[in-house]
């Protein structure tokens, strides 16, 4: 079975992924999916709850189910992916065969100012210091990012503009080339 073209979004929590994913997808009209939210659509229950039951492996592994079930759908789409999604050499495999994946970069000073206490992001919430427990985040998945990426977009700005047209331009380019 062939399945559609897919640009995968990979990067830190709070990088921008589903904001610039769902503009991305609606200028293309494709479809968008974050897997974080397939997931708790797949199971009927949040991202912490997981946590909570299973741990941090339980939830990696029903990550890895919804990322393989989103990239073989046959539509078009833009995916945008879970920060530690890459942790995983599985999942890195299929990231890798996609269409385009995107490095979506942000500095850990704007990770807090962005996503603060969120209650919905376990590996942080329960941390003295959020900055950190975000640097060694970033340490530990940095070269993951890079090493998948076919291009990296910063959005340290305080707005995507700048960002979502680099992004646009570049996927239109791709797309250009490849007829």
């Amino acid at each position: 079975m062939t399945t559609g073209r897919k640009i995968v979004l990979i990067g830190p929590m709070g990088a921008g992924k589903t904001s610039l994913g769902k503009r991305l997808a609606a200028r293309l009209r494709w479809d968008f999916v974050d897997t974080d939210h397939a997931l708790c659509a797949r199971t009927g229950v949040d991202i912490p709850t997981i946590f909570a039951q299973e741990g941090e492996a339980g939830f990696r592994k029903r990550e890895h189910a919804t990322l393989a079930a989103e990239l073989a759908d046959p539509r078009e789409r833009v995916v945008a992916c879970g920060g530690g999604i890459v942790i995983n050499a599985d999942n890195r495999r299929l990231i890798a065969g996609q269409f385009l994946v995107v490095f979506i970069d942000v500095s850990v000073h704007r990770q807090i100012l962005r996503i603060g206490r969120d209650r919905n992001r376990p590996l942080v919430q329960n941390t003295d210091n959020l900055q950190a427990k975000l640097e060694q985040l970033r340490d530990e998945r940095l070269g993951l990012y890079e090493g998948l990426a076919d291009i990296r977009i910063d959005t340290d700005n305080n707005h995507f503009t700048n960002s979502f047209k680099q992004l646009l331009h570049e996927v239109e380019s791709r797309l250009r080339h490849e007829r």
